[in-house]
């Protein structure tokens, strides 16, 4: 019983992601109230890795390889070991503008569907379909790690790969009846180890062919519950946007905490018309020369 209210403590203190996430996990939504964060136990994902679902591709192939020699690194949000690890990863890292968590165990929906489990699975079919076109993918864990890794770990592994674009995919704890996906960009900011400067104009290119087609393939509508409703927010205090090096963005696909959402979340067709969007996002990026200089 102590440890499981130790767990939800990290949760709850460190949030989950997206506009009600903290930025421990690095996503970056408005605070839930307690509770929303906590992933619990999480129960098996609905579908196993690399499972194509009902939207089995099949012999599905690019007619050519656009990504060809381009680096992307893949960051899962959260890890589904990190709440076995509630006092390594409540501990605070340097993000430039100050201190935050190292992680946090993220959300989960009301039925214990781990928001952890729901990135890993969804990063590994963005790879397949990423390699299909060309591209050296390279995550920044792939679940084998005790915890984390911390935020500034993340950022300096898309920083060490020299990647042409990186992007850490999340899904919000908002509360019922908050819909949508949005992708959050980074600040310009130039404050202790964190300088975006460089960043900041090549990320909302990137931004914004990733909302663009993450809508196309998925259907979905921008974030209802912030911003001016364009699926766009600008923050500054995430530390795997503040220490990235390379153009990157944040993905919240969706609102763990809303019955509609969910259904999407957790269903494995859906999950591979988001990794398409999310392909078709970076290579609309990359493919039209919009990246690093």
């Amino acid at each position: 019983m102590a440890a499981a209210v130790t767990a939800a403590l990290v949760c709850l203190g460190t949030a989950g992601c997206g506009a009600f996430g903290g930025d421990g996990d690095e996503d970056g939504k408005p605070r839930a109230k307690d509770g929303d964060h906590s992933a619990g136990s999480s129960p098996a994902s609905p579908s196993t890795r690399g499972e194509q679902g009902d939207d089995a591709r099949g012999g599905e192939k690019p007619a050519d390889e656009p990504l060809r020699g381009k680096v992307i690194v893949v960051d899962p949000g959260h890890n589904p070991r990190n709440r076995d690890q509630p006092g390594k990863i409540s501990r605070r890292v340097d993000i430039g503008t100050g201190k935050k968590e190292c992680d946090t165990t993220g959300t989960a929906t009301n039925s214990g569907y781990a928001e952890a489990d729901f990135t890993l699975d969804l990063a590994h079919r963005v790879r397949t379909r990423l390699r299909e076109r060309g591209a050296t993918v390279r995550f920044t864990h792939d679940g084998d790690e005790p915890y984390g890794p911390c935020v500034d770990e993340r950022a300096e592994k898309g920083n060490q790969a020299q990647a042409d674009a990186a992007i850490s995919l999340h899904a919000d704890g908002a509360p019922a009846g908050s819909r949508g996906f949005h992708v959050i960009l980074p600040a310009s900011v130039h404050e202790g180890a964190a300088d975006t400067r460089d960043i900041v104009t090549p990320s909302r290119r990137f931004g914004t062919d990733l909302r663009d087609a993450f809508r196309a393939a998925t259907g979905e509508q921008p974030a209802n519950y912030l911003g001016d409703g364009n699926g766009l927010d600008t923050r500054g205090d995430l530390g795997g946007l503040n220490l990235s090096k390379v153009p990157k963005v944040f993905l919240e696909c969706g609102n763990m905490r809303d019955p509609r959402d969910v259904a999407h979340l957790t269903s494995a067709k859906w999950r591979e018309k988001a990794a398409r969007g999310v392909t078709d996002g970076i290579t609309a990026f990359l493919a039209a020369g919009k990246g690093k200089p």
